[in-house]
C-alpha cells in the first residue's frame, strides 16, 4: 500500500524544499507586497530577466524588470527575433494577473454544507487520492479523465499527461488545444505525415501575396500583423472572411464570402488555377501524390457553382485567382475561422492543396501556414501525452510504446494501448455514465466549452471534480469538489513552443502567493501521495523533463536533441525545431528563422505530400424562418484573452477593451428589426438567450450577427457540432434569432 499522506508529510516537505533555485521553499515563504513573496535568490535584486509572454502563440520575448527583488515592470525585448521590441497590450500587462486580489492561496475542499473551504495540502492530497480511487474502483480506470491546456509550460504538460496515464492509470485525457488547433494538427498529419507548421515568421515579410483565411491578426496576433507591415515587397494582402474585420479593412482585397462556404471557394480556385496553367507541374510530379484524383475532383467546382455558394461576385473571384496565379511567393495563412468549423480539416487541406498545386511551399515567403492560438498549444500537441503518445507517437503502436517505456525507464504495461477519447468524447462519456470523474487543469471549461449549459448539466453526473488553477473564482473552479491552487506565468520555469515551432524559455520571477504551487510541484506531490514516485525519479525539475523531451524527440520530425539545455535556448533567442544533435555539435547555433520542406521531402514514408479532399457538407444547424441569422463569434479586442480569467485582472486592459458586450448587426437587418445603435435586443438560439445592446455596422454581412467570445453568455448560444476528423467544435456557426428587447416573447423554438 502507498504511504498515507499524513505519514509522509515530512518527506513531501523535503521534496518541495529540495530543489535549489526558483522552486526552493515553495511552502515556506514570507509574503511580500501583493502577497507575491520574494524573488528567488539566483536573480539579483535589481536585475532584468528575459522570458516569453504567456498569452498567445506569437511567443514574444519580454524583459521583466526587478526592483528590490520584486518584478515591477515589463517591456518587450528588442533582441528577441519574434517581436523585435514590440508587444501587444496583453504582453505589457502580463504582471497584473499575478497580483489579482482573487488569487488562490490555499487548497479548497467542498464540505458537507456545499461550500468550498480552505484546507491543508495534506488533506487536499488525501482527498485527491481517495476521490480518484473511489471512482476507479467503482467504475474502472477509464472512468476518470483529465483535461489540460495550451497555457502551461511543455514540461508541466508532459508531467501531467505522464502522471495521469503512467502513474494514476487514467486512459483518457485531452486539452483545450482541441478547441483551437486540433483541425490544423489533423490536416498536417494527413497531408504532410506529421503535425508540422512549415513556416517562419520571416515569411510574412518575404511574400508577395499573403492570403489570410478566417484570421484577423490585427486583433488576434498584432505582432504578426506588424511583421506583415514590414514587408518591403508591397504585397497583395487578401483577407477571406465573412466579416470585414480590421485586417480586412487594411487588405488590398477582402473576399466577403457566406459563412462556411470556404471549402467550395477553394476547390473552385484550384480548378481555375489548373485551367490557367498555374500548376507547378515539376513540384507536383516530384513531391506529391494523388494530384490526378484531385484534378478530376475539382472539375465539378465551376465558377457558377462557386459564386452561388459563396455569394461573392465574379470580378472578386477572378481577381482572387489572378493574384494567386501571378504570385511568385504566395503564403496561405489560417486560424480559428478555419479550424473552428464542422469541416475545418478539409478546409485547411484545401489551402494546403493550393500551396502544393502552385509549388508555394518550402521557399521563402510561401507555405500553408496555420497560426496557432495559445502560447503553448504546440507544446501541448507534441508532448502533453493526451491523444498522441509523447513526441507525436501512437498509443496503439507497440513499437512506439516500447520505445517510450525504454526511454523513461517504465514498465511498458504502464502505457495505455489505446488512444484517448477527445475532449468532446470525454464529455459525451460523462453524459453516458462512462466518465465519472474529471481533473481539469488550467482551463475554464464551464465558460469556454461550446453549448455551455450542456457542460453545467453534465457536471451533475460527475462523482468527483478536481480543478487546478490560479483563481478559485473561475466558472469551472466554482463547480469543483476539490480545488488545487496553482502558480501562474512568471512563477514557474519551463518552455513554450510558438506558432513557428520556436522553443522559448520562460522563467520563474517570483513565488506564487500563500501556499499556491507550480503545477510541476503539485504533480510531484500527487505522485508521492499516490505512491508512484518511483516512476518519476528522473522528473525532479522542469529542466530534467526538458532533457527527457530531447531524448524522446531524437530522430523524429520534432527533433530537439541538439538543444543542450535552457542556457542554449536563452543564448540563441529561442530555437525552432528541428534542432538535431549534429546541428549544434560544433557549438554553432542554427539559423533563428527556418522553414520546413526546403528539400521537397515531407514526413510520409515515401517523402511525398498528399492532396486530400472531400465534398463539402452542409452545416448541421442551418438557419430557418424561426432562427434566420447566422451567429459568428470571435475575439473582441487585442486587450482580451479567451474567457478573461487573466486579462480581466488588469485595469488597463479592461479600459482598452469594450466596456460592454455588443452584438454587431448589419444596417439592413437592423432596419428590418426596427433597432438603432445602442438599443437592447434579445438574441436567442435553440439553447438559450441573452439581452445585449447592438452596434449597427456593415462590418458584419447581412444575415449574420457577431458576438465576442469573451462574454460567458456567448457560449450558451453556440451549437455543438464538431469536425469528424479533428473533433474540434464549430464555434463559428449557429442559427439564432434577434428581436427588439421590448418584443421578446421568452424564446420559443421551431
Amino acid at each position: 500500500m502507498p504511504m498515507r499522506w499524513q505519514e509522509g508529510a515530512e518527506k513531501i516537505a523535503g521534496l518541495v524544499r529540495s530543489h535549489d533555485g526558483p522552486l526552493t521553499r515553495e511552502l515556506v515563504r514570507k509574503p511580500g507586497r501583493f502577497g507575491l513573496g520574494q524573488v528567488p535568490a539566483r536573480l539579483a535584486p535589481d536585475a532584468v530577466a528575459r522570458t516569453i509572454c504567456g498569452f498567445c502563440s506569437t511567443g514574444c520575448g519580454l524583459k521583466v524588470h526587478l526592483r528590490d527583488g520584486e518584478a515591477c515592470n515589463v517591456s518587450p525585448d528588442p533582441e528577441y527575433p519574434v517581436n523585435r521590441g514590440a508587444a501587444c497590450p496583453k504582453g505589457w500587462e502580463s504582471l497584473a494577473p499575478l497580483a489579482a486580489e482573487d488569487r488562490a492561496t490555499h487548497p479548497l475542499v467542498r464540505g458537507d454544507d456545499v461550500a468550498l473551504r480552505e484546507t491543508s495540502w495534506d488533506a487536499a492530497m488525501d482527498r485527491f487520492v481517495a476521490g480518484v480511487r473511489d471512482v476507479q474502483s467503482a467504475h474502472g480506470a477509464e472512468a476518470f479523465a483529465f483535461l489540460g491546456t495550451g497555457q502551461m509550460p511543455t514540461e508541466e504538460l508532459m508531467f501531467l499527461g505522464s502522471l495521469a496515464k503512467f502513474g494514476l492509470g487514467m486512459v483518457h485525457g485531452d486539452g483545450n488545444t482541441r478547441q483551437c488547433m486540433a483541425t490544423a494538427v489533423q490536416a498536417y498529419k494527413e497531408s504532410f505525415g506529421f503535425d508540422a507548421p512549415p513556416y517562419s515568421y520571416r515569411d510574412f515579410e518575404e511574400s508577395d501575396v499573403i492570403v489570410l483565411v478566417g484570421a484577423n491578426p490585427c486583433i488576434a496576433h498584432p505582432i504578426l500583423w506588424e511583421r506583415v507591415c514590414r514587408n518591403p515587397h508591397a504585397p497583395e494582402i487578401i483577407v477571406i472572411d465573412p466579416r470585414r474585420t480590421e485586417t480586412g479593412e487594411a487588405a488590398t482585397q477582402h473576399v466577403a464570402l457566406r459563412p462556411k462556404s470556404d471549402l467550395t471557394l477553394f476547390y473552385g480556385v484550384a480548378r481555375a488555377l489548373i485551367e490557367r496553367g498555374a500548376v507547378d507541374a515539376e513540384f507536383v510530379e516530384s513531391h506529391t501524390r494523388d494530384y490526378e484524383a484531385f484534378e478530376r475532383f475539382v472539375e465539378d467546382f465551376d465558377v457558377d457553382r462557386v459564386l452561388e455558394a459563396t455569394g461573392i461576385d465574379r470580378a472578386a473571384f477572378e481577381r482572387l485567382v489572378d493574384v494567386i496565379a501571378r504570385g511568385e511567393r504566395v503564403s496561405f495563412w489560417w486560424t480559428m475561422g478555419v479550424n473552428q468549423s464542422h469541416e475545418g480539416v478539409r478546409v485547411a487541406q484545401s489551402l494546403i492543396d493550393l500551396a502544393l498545386l502552385t509549388g508555394n511551399i518550402g521557399r521563402p515567403g510561401t507555405g500553408a501556414n496555420s497560426i496557432t492560438g495559445q502560447c503553448n498549444a504546440m507544446g501541448s500537441r507534441l508532448f502533453s501525452n493526451t491523444t498522441s503518445l509523447l513526441g507525436g507517437r501512437d498509443f496503439e503502436n507497440a513499437d512506439d510504446r516500447a520505445e517510450v517505456a525504454s526511454m523513461l525507464g517504465l514498465p511498458v504495461e504502464r502505457i495505455p494501448d489505446q488512444r484517448s477519447l477527445a475532449y468532446d468524447e470525454i464529455l459525451e462519456g460523462v453524459r453516458e455514465g462512462r466518465i465519472k470523474g474529471l481533473w481539469i487543469v488550467a482551463t475554464n471549461t464551464a465558460h469556454s466549452w461550446i453549448d455551455q449549459n450542456d457542460f453545467h448539466a453534465l457536471r451533475e453526473q460527475l462523482d468527483f471534480l478536481v480543478v487546478q488553477d490560479m483563481y478559485p473564482t473561475t466558472e469551472t473552479a466554482r463547480l469543483a469538489d476539490l480545488f488545487l491552487p496553482a502558480a501562474g506565468w512568471g512563477e514557474k520555469d519551463g518552455t513554450f513552443i510558438n506558432s513557428e515551432r520556436r522553443i522559448g524559455r520562460i522563467r520563474k520571477l517570483q513565488r506564487a502567493p500563500g501556499e499556491a504551487l507550480a503545477d510541476f510541484q503539485i504533480f510531484r506531490l500527487i505522485a508521492h501521495a499516490w505512491g508512484c514516485t518511483h516512476l518519476f525519479e528522473q522528473w525532479k525539475t522542469p529542466e530534467d523533463v526538458f532533457d527527457l523531451m530531447r531524448r524522446l524527440s531524437e530522430g523524429r520530425p520534432c527533433d530537439i536533441s541538439g538543444i543542450e539545455g535552457y542556457r542554449m535556448l536563452e543564448a540563441a533567442g529561442g530555437m525552432q525545431w528541428p534542432v538535431r544533435r549534429e546541428a549544434t555539435r560544433d557549438g554553432a547555433l542554427p539559423d533563428t528563422d527556418r522553414r520546413l520542406f526546403a528539400d521537397g521531402r515531407f514526413f510520409h514514408p515515401d517523402g511525398r505530400a498528399r492532396f486530400v479532399f472531400e465534398a463539402p457538407r452542409p452545416v448541421e444547424e442551418p438557419t430557418s424562418d424561426a432562427y434566420p441569422f447566422v451567429l459568428l463569434t470571435g475575439r473582441g479586442s487585442s486587450a482580451q484573452w479567451h474567457t478573461g480569467t487573466r486579462t480581466d485582472k488588469s485595469a488597463t486592459l479592461r479600459k482598452l477593451a469594450p466596456s460592454e458586450t455588443r452584438l454587431e448587426i448589419h444596417p439592413a437587418d437592423a432596419a428590418r428589426l426596427r433597432v438603432v445603435a445602442g438599443d437592447f435586443v434579445e438574441i436567442a438560439s435553440r439553447r438559450d438567450a441573452m439581452r445585449v445592446r447592438v452596434t449597427v455596422t456593415a462590418i458584419v454581412p447581412e444575415g449574420s450577427v457577431f458576438l465576442p467570445m469573451h462574454d460567458a453568455r456567448t457560449n450558451r448560444l453556440t451549437f455543438a457540432s464538431f469536425d469528424p476528423y479533428s473533433h474540434q467544435p464549430s464555434y463559428k456557426h449557429a442559427a439564432v434569432r434577434v428581436v427588439r428587447a421590448a418584443d421578446a416573447d421568452g424564446g420559443s423554438t421551431d
